[in-house]
């Protein structure tokens, strides 16, 4: 199976739409290369398949809405179902990466790999991301090399090496966190189902006139603490998040709609101006709209 491009299709829950894999292998393997420039971030998003990343070259952060990990050559992460994660470069960066159903591992759910080892571990309040620095538990990134390039090379067989080395992989991170005497962990399940209604209400309605209270109604929340929400988990005020969107949707538009102005551009991202909009701009892409525009159409960015 060929390795896939790296692209994030969300719906307006930031949940990944793209198919990992197939129904007779439900498994993807990703290469790709990013740079420092804002159309390179990986945005917050979510999926129902773990996720293993490996970083090949440079440095990455990586962001969970628990914490925060820098990757450098070596190192590795990898994800649980269901949690929001968000990336970006330090340095320019190469990593790859596999994106896997569970049930590549357990094959049916009444066997005894879904409901003794993987259903506890998926559900493990504990357990929202591995990080796993360079040279430590090299077994595991030798597993994971082992995989990826098997499913790269598309060799005969390769199915099974691939699912021999994850079900390794996940092995040991049942042993790690010993999902079946996992004490419950109510806050940061709380604050991951919270940030994803209030990120859910900001990609919908991104174009309005939208409000502190109005964010923090999503979730069912006081302003106040949606505001310590937002710094617990993803480190941005709500307010700056939303200009961050505004801003990525707008260069979206730029280049989707190239008939369309710049200042219904502005309008249909939220802006009360076209200057706002173009200082904004400037000051995350270093260039204006309309520069953006006639350089990405000129095939110099």
């Amino acid at each position: 199976m060929a390795l896939q491009e790296c692209g994030l299709n969300l719906n307006k829950v930031s949940k990944e739409l793209q198919p990992h894999g197939s129904l007779e292998f439900p498994c993807a393997g990703y290469s790709s290369c990013h740079t420092g420039r804002p159309e390179d971030i990986i945005p917050w998003h979510w999926h129902e398949e773990m996720e293993i990343v490996y970083i090949v070259d440079g440095q990455m952060k990586v962001r969970i809405p628990t914490n925060i990990f820098l990757l450098e050559k070596g190192d590795c992460v990898i994800f649980n179902s269901n949690i929001l994660h968000y990336a970006e470069t330090v340095t320019e960066c190469k990593l790859h990466s596999l994106v896997f159903s569970p049930a590549l591992v357990t094959g049916n759910e009444d066997f005894v790999f879904a409901k003794k080892y993987m259903q506890p571990l998926l559900t493990c309040n504990n357990f929202s991301c591995y990080f796993i620095k360079a040279r430590n538990y090299e077994n595991v990134t030798d597993w994971f090399n082992c995989a990826f390039e098997a499913f790269a090379q598309a060799c005969y067989g390769y199915e099974f090496i691939v699912r021999e080395n994850v079900s390794r992989i996940c092995l040991f991170l049942c042993g790690k966190f010993n999902p079946q005497t996992d004490m419950q962990n109510a806050l940061l399940n709380q604050d991951n189902l919270r940030i994803r209604k209030m990120l859910a209400y900001i990609h919908k309605n991104y174009a309005d006139d939208i409000s502190l209270s109005a964010i923090s109604r999503a979730a069912g929340i006081s302003e106040r603490e949606c505001l310590r929400c937002f710094k617990r988990t993803i480190q941005f005020s709500p307010i700056q998040y939303l200009l961050k969107y505004r801003v990525m949707k707008g260069a979206e538009k730029l280049l989707e709609n190239p008939a369309d102005s710049i200042s219904e551009t502005a309008t249909l991202c939220g802006f009360d101006s076209p200057s706002n909009f173009a200082k904004v701009f400037k000051r995350f892409y270093n260039c204006t709209p309309r520069e953006y525009r006639n350089l990405n159409r000129n095939g110099e960015i």
